[in-house]
């Protein structure tokens, strides 16, 4: 297997450092608000990847956060006047449902940040014993210089460092790159008791805290989207590294970094201000979370993906090809998987390379109808690892057509083409013409090709 290792710039092979466990971390969401398409795009992402290394390997935990405390969520609560676990434990639900209608299957263990407090404490004492932080009007600040592979991860030279801090340069800083590791609170605000006063902790503390106290030191995959590479996950090794790993050794941390690419809409950023945010609950009042769910796999990973009808119609489109063809080879033995099924999905191997394998799994659907009585069986094998990995046509078939509210029976779709292909044959184009209006009128397109008749549901 190889992957794209964002700290080196290079697609390297997969060493695992156990393979007998392998241990993943991936950032979850900060849980202040309805989770939106790039939210899903990471963990649909993660969740493809989990389930390819669980294929490989015997054993793989996967752990993915979620944070529950931020200046984003107070002011949420602020502003509704609730406490802030009203707002957390209702959005850290709504996240796992929505996550749970695109068949993300939940994390083995999913901590959240206001449990790890005390590991929080610890870290942050030891980082300043060793130099590598300092105490400043009740803030503790990590000391930048003081770890001179800062800015490796995201390749940002000094002054890109200062510049995309999404601190501002305070009095107390001794450098402008210093970044926070603990902040006050004031009374109305949630916090807990340190040695530095009556508290929070900055937002990279708590990955680096949560990741070793779940996985330990080091693991061999750390994930997110591409928005964390600076400043969050630059300051998680710089942490980490001065902390519990090898300050001169990043690996001694994390094995390998991988980050999914941004989510556009209709060519453009999502934001508040252009109102194009889409939200996983919208968009699964109108979509099974299937289509969604291949939607976001169908383009790289790390590559941006634009988010628009088109994207959600093709993948609608191919599903149907998919459940069409499950349906017609229902009675149909899968044979048991071997080198040729192996390498069927070969492209999921080579970086999670989901539009190789459906590239593979197009050119299985046109070539479905030529294939003989002794090639279904592995036809199917090939078809069943590819769609369990990718995480797709996971419902009964007959389930997944009525949830287009139609009562499709695919049996009696078949018997109808096969009628209007004999009618064409013997040219009782009259025939043929009131069989198509039939499949019209039950909601089913067809297309005439030169392998026979394909069929979906009308969109």
């Amino acid at each position: 297997m190889k992957i794209f290792n964002s700290y080196t710039g290079k697609k390297e092979d997969f060493i695992p450092l156990d393979p007998n466990h392998i241990k993943i971390y991936a950032c979850g969401p900060t849980v202040y608000n309805y989770a939106h398409i790039g939210n899903a795009r990471m963990a649909v992402v993660f969740d493809t990847l989990v389930r390819v290394l669980r294929h490989t390997y015997p054993k793989v935990t996967y752990v993915s956060n979620i944070t529950d405390i931020d200046d984003k969520i107070i002011d949420a609560a602020k502003e509704l006047d609730v406490p802030i676990e009203h707002i957390t434990q209702k959005y850290t639900d709504i996240y796992n449902k929505d996550m749970l209608k695109l068949l993300v299957k939940s994390p083995d263990i999913q901590p959240k940040a206001t449990e790890y407090i005390p590991e929080m404490i610890e870290l942050i004492e030891d980082l300043i014993s060793k130099d590598h932080a300092y105490e400043k009007d009740g803030h503790v600040l990590f000391h930048v210089p003081s770890y001179e592979n800062y800015g490796k991860l995201s390749k940002r030279n000094r002054d890109e460092q200062i510049a995309g801090s999404r601190v501002e340069i305070a009095p107390f800083k001794r450098d402008p790159a210093d970044f926070v590791l603990w902040k006050p609170s004031s009374d109305a605000q949630p916090g807990w008791n340190s040695p530095w006063g009556f508290g929070r902790p900055g937002w990279h503390t708590e990955c680096s805290a949560m990741s070793e106290k779940t996985l330990g030191l080091p693991f061999d995959i750390h994930g997110g989207g591409r928005d964390l590479t600076f400043p969050h996950h630059e300051n998680e090794i710089a942490q980490s590294c001065c902390s519990s790993a090898n300050i001169n050794d990043p690996k001694s941390y994390v094995n390998y970094w991988m980050h999914n690419g941004f989510v556009t809409v209709h060519g453009e950023k999502m934001s508040k201000s252009l109102g194009n945010i889409s939200l996983v609950k919208d968009l699964t009042k109108d979509n099974h979370g299937e289509v969604i769910r291949l939607s976001l796999l169908s383009s790289h990973y790390r590559q941006a993906l634009d988010w628009n009808n088109n994207v959600v119609h093709q993948a609608k489109k191919l599903l149907d090809k998919l459940y069409k063809i499950l349906a017609d080879i229902e009675d149909i033995q899968a044979s048991k998987i071997n080198d040729s099924s192996l390498e069927f999905i070969s492209p999921l191997l080579d970086d999670l390379n989901t539009p190789g394998l459906l590239a593979n799994l197009n050119k299985m659907i046109k070539d479905f109808r030529s294939i003989s009585d002794e090639g279904l069986p592995e036809f199917k094998s090939k078809i069943l690892l590819a769609t369990n990995l990718m995480g797709i046509c996971q419902e009964n078939y007959l389930d997944w057509f009525s949830h287009n509210d139609k009562n499709i029976d695919t049996h009696i779709v078949a018997k109808l083409i096969s009628e209007r292909l004999d009618a064409k044959k013997e040219k009782d184009f009259e025939k043929a013409d009131n069989i198509r209006q039939k499949l019209v009128d039950m909601g089913v397109e067809i297309k005439d090709t030169e392998s026979g008749t394909d069929w979906s549901l009308k969109s």
